[in-house]
């Protein structure tokens, strides 16, 4: 952003002035570089360029493979949020045309004349179609619900959604009359559902999650399913449009069951249900074939581990029959689309930190496409992206690599073709850190992925502080991606590393499950060995190590310190501390005692004590910061705030920094926030951060 001018004479006396050294002092001039003007903008990335940055999300390519209508998310830096407005692009020549000025969940009509999308309007969201011919809009839902996973049924009359449907607040007792005009306290809250609160919404309201159906041109919506159960999307019709497949918990003991949900078909008329999959194990994001007679969707067998890989499954129209495609895949996949013969299926899943999209035959063949997607998030390089297919099999993505978000790209004969070029202009005026991948062995002998990313002024052959930063999950994954917390470090002259330690995905389930009931344990070492690699590379400063990381990493971050006093200063990120009242007070409350521990809290305290952070920290000398959102119900406050005043009584340098209505998943959802956030943790750094200790590379 350029700073107003004070006065418009000021840069013409700049000028004279300029001029006049020229002609009096040629030599002098040719050897005194001019200062920059002190509101120059500066090529360094800062935390306010998170206001100009934009990612791309959602591309949905028409069915006849020549336009793209995709979610623009760019930050406003009057509200402090993210705004979604949606984008048409020609597939042909990459011209751009704003479609709604806000917007998301585009879904385009089977004969690609309407796209259906959901938009607010007052105080909800609804459901709204445009008109491509006429670029003219209508909305075609009206009530509170805020709906969610569009569907257009195969003869484009009706659009399939899910809703929530209020319900009414459980009560015990009641309060006494209250006098007319009187002004008394709120009414009690009685809570008696297993899983009371959800980290980003929050507390459960009354209600639940149902699919419905409305004309494509408006009118009263039929809902199709009801009772005290949330029914969930993709959701995916019948060819003849006689039903429609979902997935849900349902049973009189779902209030109880974590991943159990199965596939049910509603018939779209009477209601009538069937549950087609009744596995101990999740079955979900049906996708029914262009025939009908086949149904594919993603699940595994829940074996109570830490990590399983998502198959994708291929049954009979009622899920019959199953069998798994991608068994032999030995990665998960994240979604997957019928081709339009039927005959395969386009599906994405992680491999070595990179998203990938490929063809799944019905043999479980597997063809590589594309190995750039990208996308989703902006603050660390977690894995991400989305796709969709035309008729003629061209693929729309989001993709990119370290330079910048993600843009819309296409794919079609083997060959990618970027679209968008969203941030041009902003990093084109920015020097960002370099990225690089490094070799990492781990002390067992296995190769561990990791990367880094140095100043961009810094000179060959240069140590520079270095700072460890340990993705979350734990079973989660860091790519080599764009991230604007890596680049504000980075210009803060710092070395960042980043690495996919024991435990990650995207490596097999096996690698996955070296953690599983022994987390964090091994994972340890993997860490220590790519901060020695980034020594031996002759980029880290010895004498000037730090570390963080949020969630899973924030766990291994208060892990490390009381392991080892090589680090100069810590940042633990929304933590976990003490897993025994994690697991009784996380939004999921049957999570953490089901697949991370053998027995519940009562029955074995001592396996979550001694993977406990905090039985540690009477080891604990580096200076550490915690770092926590004020409404964060995954590992929440009460966690972070355990650590800080252990710290605190131990008397280690310490300070809390909570994130004023941040959850834990919307930790850095308002861009001010985030900006502050990696701030905050580069003062704290810079506070013991030791003089360099020189070039050497010794």
């Amino acid at each position: 952003m350029i700073a107003p001018r004070s006065s418009s004479k000021e840069p013409c006396l700049r000028l004279t002035l300029v001029l006049a050294l020229l002609s009096a002092a040629p030599a002098v001039a040719q050897q005194q570089p001019i200062a920059a003007p002190a509101d120059a903008p500066t090529r360094r990335f800062t935390g306010a360029d998170l206001f100009g940055l934009s990612i791309a999300a959602d591309p949905q390519i028409s069915p006849d493979g020549r336009t793209i209508v995709y979610v623009r998310r760019t930050a406003d830096v009057m509200t402090d949020r993210v705004q979604s407005s949606l984008w048409l692009i020609d597939v042909a020549t990459g011209r751009q045309s704003p479609f709604a000025a806000q917007g998301s969940d585009p879904r385009w009509s089977p004969d690609g004349t309407r796209v259906a999308y959901v938009a607010r309007d007052g105080e909800q969201s609804q459901l709204f179609v445009r008109w491509i011919a006429t670029g003219t809009s209508a909305r075609v839902t009206g009530f509170p619900g805020d709906p969610q996973a569009l569907a257009w049924s195969p003869d484009g009359t009706r659009l399939a959604y899910v809703a929530t449907v209020a319900g009414e607040a459980t009560t015990l007792g009641k309060a006494p009359p209250k006098p007319e005009g009187a002004k008394w306290a709120e009414p009690l809250t009685v809570i008696d559902r297993v899983n009371y609160r959800n980290d980003g919404p929050g507390y459960v309201k009354p209600g639940r999650d149902h699919l419905f159906v409305v004309a494509a041109d408006g009118g009263a919506p039929q809902q199709l399913t009801f009772g005290a159960f949330d029914d969930g999307g993709p959701l995916s019709w019948t060819p003849d449009g006689r039903a429609i497949v979902f997935a849900a918990i349902r049973g009189p003991e779902a209030e109880r069951q974590v991943m159990n949900s199965d596939l049910i078909a509603v018939d779209t008329t009477s209601g009538a249900m069937r549950t087609l999959t009744t596995r101990d194990g999740p079955d979900a994001q049906p996708r029914i074939s262009p025939d009908g007679t086949r149904i594919a969707w993603l699940g595994f067998d829940d074996k109570r581990r830490s990590y399983e890989n998502t198959q994708l499954y291929l049954g009979d129209r009622n899920a019959g029959s199953p069998r798994s495609l991608t068994a032999a895949l030995d990665r998960g996949i994240e979604d997957a689309i019928w081709a339009a013969d039927g005959r395969s299926l386009y599906a994405s899943y992680d491999d070595h930190g990179q998203r990938r999209i490929a063809r799944i035959g019905l043999d479980g063949r597997t063809t590589p496409l594309v190995d750039n997607v990208a996308g989703g998030g902006l603050d660390r390089p977690y894995t991400g992206g989305e796709f969709s297919v035309a008729r003629g099999g061209t693929i729309a993505y989001t993709g990119g690599d370290g330079s910048a978000p993600a843009d819309v790209w296409v794919s079609s004969g083997g060959k990618s073709r970027r679209l968008t070029q969203l941030n041009a202009v902003m990093t084109g005026a920015k020097t960002l850190a370099p990225i690089r991948k490094i070799a990492v062995t781990a002390p067992d002998g296995r190769a561990i992925d990791a990367w880094l990313a140095t100043p961009a002024n810094r000179t060959p052959g240069q140590r520079v502080p270095l700072i460890l930063e340990i993705h979350g999950g734990p079973n989660s994954a860091y790519g080599p991606g764009f991230a604007t917390d890596m680049q504000l470090y980075a210009a803060a002259g710092y070395a960042v590393l980043w690495t996919n330690p024991r435990g990650s995905t995207s490596y097999g389930e096996e690698f996955a499950n070296l953690i599983d009931k022994k987390y964090p344990s091994d994972d340890y070492g993997d860490l220590i060995a790519a901060v020695d690699a980034a020594i031996a590379d002759g980029t880290a400063d010895p004498d000037n190590l730090f570390v963080t990381g949020g969630s899973g990493g924030g766990v291994l971050t208060a892990w490390i310190v009381g392991k080892t006093d090589r680090f100069k200063a810590a940042a633990t990120q929304k933590p976990v501390i003490n897993w025994a009242s994690e697991a009784l007070t996380m939004d999921n409350t049957l999570f953490t005692s089901r697949y991370w521990f053998s027995k519940l809290p009562w029955e074995d305290p001592m396996s979550y004590w001694n993977r406990s952070p905090l039985s540690l920290v009477g080891n604990v000398k580096t200076p550490t910061l915690v770092v926590v959102g004020s409404d964060d119900y995954r590992t929440p406050v009460s966690e972070s705030e355990q650590y800080y005043a252990a710290l605190q009584i131990r008397g280690v340098p310490t300070a809390l920094v909570k994130v004023p209505g941040a959850s834990h998943g919307g930790f850095t959802a308002r861009p001010s926030q985030s900006a502050a956030k990696a701030s905050a943790i580069i003062a704290w750094f810079n506070r013991y951060r030791a003089k360099p200790s020189g070039s050497r590379t010794d």
